[in-house]
């Protein structure tokens, strides 16, 4: 089987063909631009690279371009469109009403947009995608893979705000969590690689790049999570503050002058490493400026690591122990420096990093030391896999009805 899978932002498109069941991709490519003037960057598997300015006034156009080039007799990875059995959507906000991955109908496309309100960044830039392609492609099956779904099994205790129930019941103020696909992914192959189910073992994940997030995986399920109501909680990231106390908004915005969507954007996109460092949201960036000797891009990485060791210590409390702690994404994945920070006294855990094993970068690997009670790990995410393997099972559940 092969899938398609889309993950489209407000002026671009990621792209995936892949065969879930091999794990093979075949192609992969980033529209950027979209309804500006176009670019099409495209990737197919043992063939050139096709990188240039392709006009796209807007996505339906970008969805043309992406299907042309898959087909394409120099680009092409496909002969014709029926080798695409199905297109799976990556879709930021579920609410409560998606637990799980789900065929895409009126009904589902209704609950998606009734979530706008709770991502109006991202929801309505995933459904201009799922329009798109149906526009085009109106004849084949389209699942919609959920961030949030991955984290509906945390109980009320965990998700829950002390703020007045009837914001909850009302406003759906909540903790949701994001990135949920990673996470979910990350701990299905950290069981393989350490030889036990899933089911019975105690996962902390760590998905650390521009946007970062941890996640208590206890037996297969998410229990808990750093990222709340919006991206925003939690973790300090590339360009936003994480978890700060709420009545900083008031005040700032009655010391410099602000209105409540100025300091939320500053909160979002002016603070984080950026914020504190001054230099960069951009970690190799922060790690330059300190070994040369930049005190608040030092500040900056010392704040981050110190955040993420208390993360990780807060997902052993909330699971009653930790067998296994997992790094992925850019920063998780990347750079050494950093993991070995983040678990410097963390051995109280039965978690040893081995600098030796830590010398790696991008692929999967044990990074515990031999003697280490619990285990540490590497595991590049892989989100687009996952939401191929969702495709395909959802899609091949229709066909056996």
């Amino acid at each position: 089987m092969k899938v398609l899978v889309i993950n489209a932002g407000s002026s671009s498109l990621k792209y995936q063909l892949l065969d879930p069941d091999t794990e093979d991709v075949l192609a992969k490519g980033l529209c950027e631009r979209i309804g500006i003037d176009g670019h099409l960057k495209h990737t197919p598997t043992g063939k050139d690279v096709f990188d240039a300015d392709v006009d796209m006034p807007d996505h339906e156009a970008a969805i043309k371009e992406v299907l042309s080039i898959l087909q394409h007799n120099h680009y092409g990875v496909i002969t014709n469109m029926d080798e695409i059995d199905a297109v799976g959507h990556r879709v930021v906000h579920g609410g409560e009403d998606f637990t799980h991955s789900v065929v895409i109908d009126n009904k589902v496309m209704r609950g998606i947009r009734s979530c706008v309100p709770l991502a109006p960044l991202h929801n309505p830039a995933n459904i201009t995608g799922i329009e798109a392609c149906m526009d085009v492609m109106p004849d084949k099956p389209m699942v919609a893979v959920f961030d949030t779904a991955f984290h509906q099994s945390m109980p009320a205790k965990a998700f829950m705000y002390a703020v007045p129930y009837r914001w909850y019941t009302e406003n759906k103020v909540r903790r949701y969590g994001f990135h949920g696909t990673s996470h979910q992914y990350v701990s299905q192959r950290a069981a393989d690689l350490i030889g036990r189910p899933l089911e019975e073992l105690r996962i902390a994940t760590c998905h650390l790049g521009n946007g970062a997030s941890t996640c208590s995986v206890k037996f297969g399920k998410s229990i808990d999570t750093s990222m709340g109501f919006t991206p925003q909680d939690g973790l300090p990231m590339g360009t936003r503050a994480g978890a700060i106390d709420a009545a900083i908004t008031e005040y700032i915005a009655d010391q410099r002058g602000y209105s409540a969507k100025r300091v939320e954007n500053v909160l979002n996109k002016e603070s984080g490493m950026l914020g504190v460092s001054g230099v960069s949201s951009d970690f190799r960036d922060l790690e330059a400026a300190a070994n040369e000797g930049n005190e608040r891009a030092q500040l900056a990485i010392d704040i981050f690591c110190y955040k993420v060791t208390k993360r990780i210590g807060s997902c052993a409390a909330a699971m009653g122990g930790v067998d296994a702690v997992v790094f992925t994404a850019g920063v998780g994945e990347n750079s050494a420096t950093l993991r070995a920070r983040i678990m410097e006294g963390l051995e109280f855990l039965g978690l040893k990093i081995d600098p030796e094993k830590n010398n790696v970068r991008g692929k999967e690997a044990i990074i515990s030391t031999d003697d280490s009670p619990n285990k540490i790990l590497l595991i590049p995410t892989n989100e687009e896999l996952m939401i191929a393997r969702d495709t395909a099972r959802l899609v091949r559940e229709m066909g056996d009805k």
